[in-house]
């Protein structure tokens, strides 16, 4: 799939407010500073669509962006910031978790994890809540580019072995990506497309 339009639609904190249209959405969320906006931009060829920052929190509310006039992508808060009060913190958790247990456009989650690091015990708490509330995802790995292939593909292996210790009977579908050499960027693009055919084939919406 392509990406030949991609435009802003609505920014808010109550999924009650979201778009009332019957397209597919496809939400991405994870850590504070995990590249989200820049996968994001990669992915929509469109280097200002969403806002990136070094400081990490810059997403703060619920951001629909209407793709190709058929789809949303959905940019979420990330969790775990550094720098936000805790009624704030509070108040993004709530909206949060309202989106993934009422949305009912939410098609699939595309959580977001440095594969730099190791699993993170924040990163492994919101998958495996994704899990108790039945909402399909896929992990990203972001950041692919600043430890090569060999070491991309050894991170993956050690993050599979964490999920089979933590009770997943199978690693989730995954992607290794960069924003910087657009890896995998053809591989979640054609993912959303064939999910977005099986869907508008059966007439799921």
């Amino acid at each position: 799939m392509k990406i030949t339009s991609a435009e802003f639609v609505i920014s808010n904190s109550d999924p009650k407010k979201c778009p009332n249209e019957p397209l597919p959405e496809y939400a991405f969320i994870g850590r504070s500073n995990v590249g989200k906006s820049s996968l994001i931009n990669m992915l929509t060829n469109n280097k200002n669509l969403a806002k990136t920052s070094g400081r990490p929190g810059k997403t703060q509310l619920i951001n629909h962006f209407k793709i190709n006039h058929n789809w949303f992508l959905v940019d979420l808060p990330g969790y775990g910031y550094a720098k936000v009060s805790k009624s704030v913190k509070a108040t993004f958790q709530k909206f949060i978790t309202e989106y993934f247990e009422k949305r009912e456009n939410l098609t699939c989650a595309f959580v977001l994890v440095d594969i730099r690091h190791e699993a993170q015990k924040i990163d492994l708490e919101f998958i495996n809540y994704l899990g108790t509330i039945e909402v399909p995802f896929c992990i990203i790995f972001t950041k692919a580019d600043k430890i090569g292939r060999v070491k991309a593909q050894e991170a993956v292996a050690a993050y599979r072995k964490t999920l089979l210790a933590n009770n997943w009977e199978e690693m989730p579908q995954h992607f290794i990506t960069s924003s910087e050499d657009k890896t995998g960027k053809d591989e979640v693009l054609n993912f959303i497309g064939q999910v977005n055919d099986d869907i508008f084939k059966n007439n799921s919406f």
